[in-house]
């Protein structure tokens, strides 16, 4: 359901700067990418697969004959949206160059469609060998992206080109390659996803329909670009995604405890639920007959939107607005105001509309008399467009 845009193969070569990957590995986490390690079999006498697994916090793929029913070159592959090799060895970009598949790694790169950026590190004779300066020509016309390898020491008291590059560069490269942000790397994004349910008996509830997809788009979309995200998620069936903090809960009030638990230490929040506004004053825990079903006592729902506006310090908030009829917008602009939020979405969701669609249409509301429309577009676009206000935003905050 949401696009991947993240997911990076990161090949090891058998050369002595395979532990450089390592800080490569790390850095990369903190920028947001999913990583998922395939070394050499000679890459493993630098660094073993027990490090790349701890680093990378996914299981290591060593060989082609592991897992064989899963076709495992065929499915890395189709999820890689980039493959990284760093380092690449002298052997390895010849074995590339000459179209090879004789391990795991090259038979996903030649199974790949997704971009490729080599790393060359190695001495200055094998990198200015002929072999290897046309070889690394043959690659770059086949679109192959090259970070140049750095001047510096090498292997013992060797000095000169072939050093493994900074990881800032590689680090460049990728974000440029794959257009990613990491403009909320070391900030905290607090979202609540989905819609609450407030029990009647042990069988009925007052709830509504939404779906978690614009919540868990946020989420998305925020661990894209660098952020610690945690998400309180209420009723939402839709798979966890991964490297998010996912909090289950069911109730508005269940809702407001966890919100309020994370929400000082929090730098974004974005409020995507839809909370139910009433709850039943006496709950039963068994199930009503129909006959004894007449009258429902009630009782309001705490406002949890406006009880976090009210604790506020630097957080900045995100508020959402479902409306119906043609008056929808100025209530949400008089939402915006008694609220306090920074960011304000409305959408009419008369007929049903927008609930449980991947699609999504309203209007940001950034300020009292500022409001800019969204047309059509996919949830997931949308939350990259609230991202990008919540940091201008951020930045003139802290300006």
């Amino acid at each position: 359901m949401f696009p991947r845009g993240r997911e990076i193969l990161l090949g090891i070569g058998g050369g002595i700067s395979a532990y450089k990957s390592c800080d490569l590995v790390r850095r990369l986490r903190d920028s947001g990418y999913l990583i998922t390690v395939v070394p050499t079999r000679n890459s493993l006498n630098f660094v073993g697969a027990t490090t790349w697994e701890a680093l990378s916090g996914r299981r290591v793929p060593e060989d082609l004959w592991s897992n064989a029913h899963e076709v495992p070159h065929i499915s890395l592959a189709k999820n890689s949206d980039l493959i990284v090799i760093a380092p690449a060895t002298a052997d390895l970009i010849a074995r590339l160059a000459q179209g090879r598949a004789d391990d795991l790694l090259t038979n996903i790169v030649l199974a790949s469609r997704a971009p490729l950026i080599l790393v060359p590190a190695m001495h200055t004779e094998m990198w200015l060998n002929q072999a290897t300066v046309d070889n690394i020509a043959t690659l770059k016309t086949r679109g192959v992206h090259v970070v140049e390898p750095d001047v510096g020491r090498l292997t013992g008291e060797d000095n000169g080109v072939g050093r493994y590059p900074q990881i800032n560069k590689i680090l460049d490269c990728v974000d440029t390659i794959s257009s990613h942000k990491s403009d909320l790397s070391g900030r905290r994004v607090l979202i609540s996803a989905g819609g609450t349910r407030e029990p009647i008996d042990a069988v009925r509830f007052i709830g509504n329909n939404s779906s978690g997809i614009q919540g868990y788009s946020v989420a998305h979309a925020a661990a894209s670009r660098g952020a610690e995200v945690t998400v309180v998620s209420a009723n939402v069936n839709l798979p966890s995604v991964e490297g998010v903090n996912t909090i289950k809960v069911s109730t508005a009030k269940e809702m407001q405890e966890a919100m309020e638990s994370y929400f000082d230490e929090t730098d974004i929040c974005v409020m995507t639920a839809a909370v139910a506004d009433i709850r039943p004053k006496h709950p039963n825990n068994e199930k009503i007959t129909k006959s004894d079903l007449t009258t429902l006592d009630l009782i309001t729902n705490p406002d949890i939107l406006q009880g976090l506006s009210d604790r506020k310090t630097s957080q900045l908030l995100v508020g959402f607005a479902a409306q119906t009829g043609h008056d929808g917008l100025r209530k949400a602009k008089e939402k915006y105001a008694l609220k306090k939020v920074d960011i304000l979405y409305f959408n009419d969701v008369s007929g049903g509309a927008i609930f449980g669609s991947d699609m999504t249409e309203g209007t940001i509301i950034l300020s009292g008399d500022e409001a800019a429309p969204f047309e059509r577009a996919s949830k997931m676009t949308l939350a990259h467009k609230l991202l990008d206000y919540a940091v201008d935003k951020l930045g003139y905050a802290n300006d």
